[in-house]
């Protein structure tokens, strides 16, 4: 079997050559913080997590704060994960153990507070946050502890370049792929002169970035790009001055404060849903707008979509599931963590650490962890991929490709599946 541990030498957190450069989403997703700067990560200290025997799962996923709605797919996404890992009952060599914590948002210090109490339980990796803001504000934590941070979500950038001694990892790709979908699709779709309304954090400014160089790449203009900051209620400054560029489509890349960007947009100013465009932070099927309000926005959201089957199991999780953005990544984050930990017999966050990117790519293809994990107990080196895509992990913890999903409103504000397009980082 063949192990190749991944040691990142230190890097310097600044720009990265984008296809352009940049700072989510969520996320992707996700953002928070106020601006584009990360704080500055130590290197790894005396590591906390150990081979204990118990592979150990923490989560610090939104229950509360301005991407709530993105927690219960994803907590469901770990949890069936961890339903399958323990189906497979003594082939996987360590006992289970899942410890639920929230992110809450960049407003509070719910994550930091999440981050000790996980590192102070033992937890081997940690799935989150979903906010790239949030997990900032702990990555260096999870670091110190030698503890695996995997987020399903995180889109922003930075982390590619942030030196964090080969602990991070997400299985959702950077945004320098979302922001070329969603720059293309815009001018795809007719617009040459482009507003962008956006978040002021890394995974604002990122997707913003992106997405700029993108629309400018295919001929058209970013006329205005407006910010707002985090906790912001009131937005009527930004939509007028979006509006006054006379943009023939906007893009709004924000979190829940879309549910009062887009009445002001949309309702009191007429413009057109049909020339609004969404990301990932803001996708979703929530929304309590009159029938009609959105019909015809579009938007983009990274990932392969869960399809009718995974739904299903999904839905045995959490019956009360609508949404399913970044369910499949946080499925695979579970399961890519749990397979490093089988082929490296240690259940550590180093061992974890080292062991990440070869279950990804150069081995034997297998689907699902029960396979995976019989090919491991055979001696074989595997390629996971997931039900998220090929993931492929590159040594900066970044899948080398990825899905986003291409998807439109109708009458009844609920959002279906367009297209999907599947593309590179190395691009």
């Amino acid at each position: 079997m063949n192990v190749f541990p991944r040691t990142r030498s230190a890097r310097i957190l600044g720009g990265i050559a984008l296809v352009g450069a940049s700072a989510l989403v969520l996320a992707g997703c996700a953002g928070g913080g106020s601006d584009a700067a990360a704080p500055s990560a130590s290197s790894g200290g005396g590591a906390t997590s150990t081979a204990d025997g118990t592979f150990h799962v923490g989560t610090i996923l939104p229950a509360t704060g301005n991407l709530a709605f993105l927690g219960p797919p994803e907590v469901a996404g770990v949890k069936l994960a961890v339903q399958d890992i323990e189906a497979t009952g003594d082939a996987f060599p360590f006992t289970t153990e899942l410890t639920e914590r929230d992110s809450g948002d960049t407003t509070t210090d719910i994550a930091t507070q999440s981050a000790t109490e996980l590192v102070d339980a033992g937890a081997d990796v940690v799935i989150g946050a979903a906010s790239s803001g949030v997990s900032f504000t702990f990555i260096d934590q999870l670091v110190n502890a030698g503890i695996v941070q995997i987020s399903p979500a995180n889109t922003s950038p930075d982390f590619t370049t942030y030196a964090d001694d080969g602990y991070y990892w997400r299985t959702a790709p950077s945004d320098v792929l979302q922001g070329r979908v969603l720059g293309n699709l815009m001018v795809g779709d007719g617009a040459a002169n482009v507003g962008i309304i956006y978040i002021n954090d890394p995974y604002g400014i990122g997707l913003k970035d992106n997405a700029t160089t993108a629309i400018e790449a295919a001929g058209g203009e970013v006329s205005a790009a407006v910010p707002y900051n985090p906790g912001d209620t009131v937005f009527t400054s930004q939509v007028d001055e979006v509006l006054a560029s006379q943009p023939d489509a906007i893009a709004v890349i924000a979190f829940e404060e879309t549910s009062s960007i887009i009445p002001q947009l949309v309702s009191t100013q007429g413009y057109a849903a049909s020339k609004v465009y969404f990301v990932d932070g803001n996708l979703s099927n929530s929304y309590e707008f009159p029938a009609g309000t959105l019909e015809g926005a579009k938007g983009t959201l990274p990932g392969n979509p869960a399809d009718t089957e995974f739904q299903s199991r999904l839905k045995e999780v959490d019956s009360a599931l609508t949404d399913f953005s970044y369910a499949p990544e946080s499925y695979d984050a579970v399961i890519v963590a749990a397979l490093a930990a089988a082929q490296a017999k240690d259940d550590s966050g180093t061992a974890i650490r080292d062991n990440l990117e070869s279950v990804t790519g150069g081995g034997e293809k297998c689907t699902t962890f029960a396979d995976c994990l019989a090919l491991i107990n055979e001696g074989t080196d595997i390629d996971y991929d997931g039900v998220s895509g090929p993931i492929t992990f590159d040594g900066n913890g970044d899948p080398t490709e990825a899905y986003i999903g291409i998807y439109q409103y109708g009458a009844d504000n609920k959002y279906a599946l367009l297209n999907t397009e599947f593309g590179s980082l190395n691009e």
